[in-house]
């Protein structure tokens, strides 16, 4: 890895990233955005990951969030491999764990490591691709001009090499200025968590950069090395042979998979390896690799049959990142959790439900424990892939409802218990108590009636 010189991009139409969600109020919380253009050499490796081929040099894109002044600073830099499956850029994780950064004081870092976020392409997932036919500098000269990416042969080089230089803070035009950086940790959802297994298998020990992964809705195998001058297949991943993360790996490893990722042709089961000293996996009952957390107002645009998955894989998330903070500072490793329970006898493979129909096992939020809705990763029939990935929230059978409840205060209750009790085994944050409360849906509790099918008051029941 070669050194790496910032320069501020300002001007044109703005900052270009793909996201549905608005953000929290950065300015309000003492936070600035700035992004930068980053440029260096990078080497390209051979499949061993030992021998280099040979560098090239290259112009990308970081995005920066971070806290005005080191006393409202954690230390930790949360450096997100951005998304690039729509054919542009987004930044999954950071929608998910926006929350925990402001309020944890954590600064974050978008980097645009692959070549179609630069050079542009088309996207992986038919129904989420965007117009990424055109490089950034194609779309908007005024801001871009001078961006280049050699191809995905270099991605794991220019992404560590740019950890490595936002861990060396020297001088005011430094993206981090005036912080006191003690860690880094690199995130990454989706297309970025299969990048991120490979970094974790093939690069981390031997760059030293990152302190802690955290690897959020990876398939059974890693993202190959890629090829120079373009992008890499991601199609490929899901014919690819499963890998684990190897028990010797350098720093905390700490997995977060959805229903979707480990059926489907995710296919996480295959994968499935025990909790060690520096490896941890969740997997989160009732969600999906994508969901309306992270669609918010544009989930009819999907044209999906059924409402996308309303799971609280957020609240897990964050708490993830609370718990890798900790574990890449020395601290204890999370909790470990159940595994999502699987027939392996069926062909293919299925989740075995509860009476209403979720899964059994995993991670467990009120969402599934004090259920009113059937919350699935899995959607049925021939659809849209990215009806697929955003998974489905359908009925439940209200006769069980009705079973299980006594009313809807019977419910609340239940489900304030729940909330209380993922919180207390280390899957949620109380910081979030209050949103997680705000999810319950009593008015979906059936009212009570007695033997003529007339409603019960509250003092007959």
């Amino acid at each position: 890895m070669t050194s790496v010189t910032f320069r501020e991009m300002t001007g044109g139409a703005g900052c270009s990233i793909i996201s549905a969600t608005p953000g929290p109020d950065l300015a309000a919380h003492g936070f600035v955005e700035n992004e930068y253009a980053a440029a260096g050499t990078a080497t390209h490796h051979a499949q061993d990951a030992g021998t280099v081929v040979d560098s090239a040099v290259y112009t990308t894109r970081v995005l920066v969030r971070r806290p005005l002044a080191d006393n409202d600073f954690n230390g930790t830099v949360v450096v997100e491999w951005l998304n690039v499956s729509s054919g542009s850029d987004a930044a999954p994780e950071y929608t998910y764990v926006a929350e925990e950064l402001i309020r944890g004081g954590y600064a974050w870092a978008g980097v645009s490591a692959q070549y179609t976020g630069i050079e542009g392409g088309e996207g992986s997932v038919d129904g989420l691709s965007t117009d990424g036919s055109s490089g950034l500098s194609a779309k908007d000269p005024d801001r871009y001009a001078g961006l280049h990416h050699p191809g995905d042969a270099y991605c794991y080089d220019i992404f560590a090499s740019i950890g490595r230089a936002l861990r060396s803070v020297s001088d005011t035009d430094h993206p981090l200025s005036g912080l006191s950086v003690r860690r880094l940790l690199a995130v990454g959802e989706s297309q970025s968590a299969m990048a991120l297994t490979t970094y974790a298998r093939r690069f981390v020990g031997s760059h030293g950069v990152f302190d802690g992964i955290l690897i959020h809705s990876r398939a059974a195998a890693g993202m190959p090395f890629g090829e120079v001058g373009r992008g890499i297949d991601i199609d490929t991943v899901f014919d690819a042979e499963p890998v684990t993360i190897p028990e010797s790996v350098d720093v905390p490893v700490l997995t977060v998979q959805t229903e979707t990722d480990v059926l489907t042709n995710f296919m996480y089961v295959r994968s499935r390896q025990p909790d060690s000293s520096r490896i941890r996996t969740w997997e989160i009952a009732g969600t999906s690799h994508a969901d309306l957390h992270q669609i918010g107002p544009y989930e009819n645009l999907l044209g999906c049959p059924t409402p996308v998955n309303r799971g609280q894989q957020r609240f897990v998330l964050r708490a993830a990142l609370r718990h890798l903070t900790s574990w890449a500072s020395g601290g204890a490793p999370p909790p470990s959790a159940a595994p999502l329970e699987v027939d392996d006898a069926t062909d293919p493979r299925r989740f075995l439900l509860d009476e209403l129909g979720n899964v059994r096992g995993g991670v467990r939020s009120p969402s599934v424990e004090a259920p009113t809705q059937v919350l699935s990763g899995i959607v049925g029939g021939e659809v849209p892939r990215i009806c697929v990935l955003f998974g489905s929230t359908t009925p439940a059978d209200p006769d069980v409802l009705g079973r299980r409840y006594a009313d809807a205060e019977d419910y609340l209750a239940r489900y304030r218990a729940a909330t209380t009790d993922m919180i207390a085994a280390g899957f949620a944050l109380d910081d979030d108590r209050d949103e997680i409360l705000a999810d319950a849906r009593p008015d979906l509790v059936p009212e009570p009636v007695d033997s003529t099918g007339s409603p019960v008051t509250g003092g007959e029941h």
